[in-house]
């Protein structure tokens, strides 16, 4: 049994190593891109019984989106870049839990690797997912109320107040950075630890549990991530106050 923090190297492309987590990734974003073209091949005005699926998934997650923003327009406009990263960052934590997945070895400098390992369980790639998000979150705050006013968020020279104001505003950037990565990558990390563990000790059925525990992990840290960056969003463009009434009690703890 071996635990290593840092994403084991698989092979590299000149002078770039490509890491068990980039080729789960990799192979993350196959699938969802994939699936994607699938099923908006098949997408008919009578809906079947998968459409129709999608579609109360779809909407269930639009009505959520309203109780944050306020807005149905906002809701459609952000949606693509909040459900993505949810949906990403959700089979990149279940990827890892797939039976089978973790038994893939290759034989590497380093010794015996296993192929796969959650994206989500390296912490270069939930630093940059949390890049991405913040990133995203701000250019929207540019877009809906302008430059001037969302730099004046973080650089305020009307009072002595207002300016040691924007600078915390200005560390709550970079914090949200770190909060992000941080709590994504320790929970998925933790869980596969464990799971590794339990399947060491006892490799029959008392993992099971286990097993079931860290799919609902993955998936409340997948909507954690989407609902952090939601509501990043939300106050980001309405000059950094929440205009829909019920958003402070749909942010998760």
């Amino acid at each position: 049994m071996q635990i290593s923090i840092r994403a084991e190297d698989i092979f590299h492309i000149g002078n770039f190593a490509v890491t068990n987590s980039v080729l789960s990734a990799f192979v993350t974003l196959l699938v969802l891109a994939g699936a994607a073209l699938f099923l908006r091949r098949r997408l008919k005005m009578i809906p079947g019984k998968l459409q129709n699926i999608l579609e109360i998934m779809i909407e269930g997650a639009l009505g959520l989106m309203d109780s944050v923003l306020g807005d149905r327009r906002k809701s459609e406009k952000y949606f693509p870049v909040v459900f993505t990263i949810f949906l990403f960052i959700l089979f990149s934590n279940w990827l890892g839990l797939i039976p089978g997945v973790g038994s893939l070895i290759v034989n590497t400098p380093t010794g015996a690797t296993p192929v796969f390992r959650s994206p989500s369980a390296d912490l270069n790639f939930t630093l940059a997912l949390a890049l991405i998000a913040v990133t995203f979150v701000n250019v929207f705050g540019i877009i809906a109320v302008g430059w001037k006013e969302r730099l004046g968020t973080f650089l305020n020279f009307k009072s002595p107040i207002a300016f040691f104001t924007g600078i915390l505003e200005l560390i709550s950037e970079f914090a949200k950075i770190i909060s992000f990565s941080f709590r994504l990558f320790g929970n998925i990390f933790a869980g596969e630890v464990l799971l590794t563990i339990m399947a060491a000790l006892v490799p029959f059925l008392v993992p099971v549990p286990f097993f079931f525990l860290e799919i609902f992990v993955g998936f409340i840290q997948a909507f954690i991530f989407g609902m952090l960056t939601l509501v990043f969003i939300a106050m980001a463009t309405s000059g950094g106050h929440l205009e829909a009434s019920g958003a402070g009690e749909s942010l998760p703890g």
